[in-house]
């Protein structure tokens, strides 16, 4: 077990180092039933208090390096209208957004959430919650483990993301506000679902779920093909998240429209894995 990883995650209640252990086995059991119900899956207190003031000072440091965006957006995150669409579909639906990151390439080689992200035994034990193998860590460089910052007034719209497969690690919880809603399922590969979509970004809330997540909770989550949302931030306190993520596909990348549009800038990377999503759906 490495040393470090054990001054991280609360390995005595959580031994993710040691997949066979019975304690493990159960968990895997609780999280896969819990994802394939509803497209998510919690760990309170994954992550030691320790640990947890690590990163919160980490980013703290950094502040001044967030890309903050006030930019409306629609659930596949394009600013850009596309008046050949029928005006009812989710495409054309804008909303407002105000939140930002601290890229990646920001965090520095000995950063607590990059050596986390990058260890193999995280990796092994999402893979095995998820009953999807292989996984691989995302290879674009800005949003692999991206810190999420959201201020007073804050607010992430409908979306949905880019990756396959999103960890949510709460490190400062706001005042009031900052609440995740999501709507488990709602898509899945070729089939996109717009009438649905549109009725929730409008208002309807029969398929809406709520999470109230507390600093230290891990939560495992299918992004891609679930609905989701942060309510607005209230009070003066801004909500801190890190958002590791994985993906099916080891070459792939946020597109230049999207890396732009959330992270402030494009590399060249972006531009040279510009393919067309295997799964038939939009980003």
């Amino acid at each position: 077990m490495n040393e470090r990883l054990g001054s991280i995650v609360d390995l005595e209640k959580y031994p993710i180092h040691d997949l066979d252990s019975s304690a493990i086995k159960d968990l895997i059991s609780r999280c896969k039933e819990e994802l394939n119900n509803n497209s998510c899956a919690v760990i309170k207190n994954f992550i030691l208090p320790k640990s947890l003031m690590t990163m919160n000072k980490e980013l703290e440091c950094q502040l001044d390096e967030v890309y903050m965006s006030k930019e409306k957006i629609n659930a596949y995150l394009y600013a850009k209208d596309d008046p050949s669409l029928p005006k009812e579909n989710p495409k054309r639906i804008f909303m407002e957004r105000f939140n930002g990151y601290l890229n990646s390439d920001c965090f520095s080689e000995n950063s607590e959430m990059k050596f986390l992200y990058e260890t193999d035994e995280l990796l092994k034990f999402v893979s095995k919650c998820l009953g999807v193998s292989p996984i691989y860590r995302w290879a674009d460089p800005l949003a692999r483990h991206a810190y999420n910052v959201m201020e007073p007034e804050g607010i992430l719209p409908w979306h949905f993301d880019s990756c396959e497969f999103t960890l949510s690690l709460m490190i400062q919880k706001p005042e009031k506000g900052g609440i995740f809603e999501y709507c488990p399922n709602i898509r899945s590969p070729g089939n996109e679902n717009f009438e649905d979509v549109a009725k929730v970004i409008s208002g309807d809330r029969e398929r809406v779920k709520q999470l109230d997540l507390e600093p230290g909770d891990l939560q495992i989550f299918k992004g891609r093909f679930t609905l989701h949302r942060v309510t607005k931030i209230e009070g003066q306190k801004p909500r801190y998240m890190c958002i590791p993520a994985y993906v099916l596909d080891p070459y792939r990348v946020n597109t230049p429209e999207h890396s732009k549009a959330i992270y402030g800038k494009v590399l060249p990377i972006h531009y040279e894995r510009n393919e067309k999503r295997s799964d038939g759906l939009a980003d």
